[in-house]
């Protein structure tokens, strides 16, 4: 079983490198996951990982609209793929199996944390000090509107 949920995570990694590049595809991918997050229940097994959820879907939306570039492309990779297992229906465990699908993701979903965390910790804090500065309070990311990625127009002609 653990040899098929890596090889899931492999292709889901893979996966992520070809979604982060396109901006309907990571929109999807963060729509599906709001979604999937924010219908869960205080007595799901996300509930305590709902927190550390929110903040690496709001790591992404910034590396992906350019407001925080200061990350890793590997923790990038890994933030995205974790999402994408995350909503993806076929996973090494079937997530309509009572709990336990949902405890396969929440594994994922926990190494994945743990092996980011000093840059999720530095993204919180970056994130800290611009809404220190800006007076206003951190959204949760399932209140938030998703910004589509515009390129830069240096050349405007």
């Amino acid at each position: 079983m653990k040899q098929k949920k890596e090889r899931v995570f492999e292709r889901a990694r893979k996966v992520a490198e070809e979604t982060i590049r396109d901006p309907d595809k990571i929109r999807n991918v963060i729509d599906a996951a709001l979604n999937m997050i924010g219908s869960a229940s205080s007595s799901s097994p996300f509930h305590e990982l709902t927190d550390k959820f929110q903040s690496l879907v709001r790591l992404v939306r910034a590396y992906v609209n350019r407001e925080y570039r200061v990350v890793p492309w590997q923790t990038v990779v890994l933030s995205v793929a974790a999402l994408i297992y995350f909503v993806n229906p076929f996973d090494a465990i079937v997530d309509f199996l009572p709990l336990i699908g949902f405890f396969d993701d929440a594994a994922v979903l926990t190494a994945v944390l743990a092996s980011i965390n000093h840059d999720l910790n530095a993204f919180l804090d970056w994130e800290k000090s611009t809404t220190q500065n800006s007076g206003e309070p951190v959204p949760r990311v399932v209140d938030a509107v998703f910004e589509e990625v515009k390129e830069d127009t240096m050349n405007n002609g």
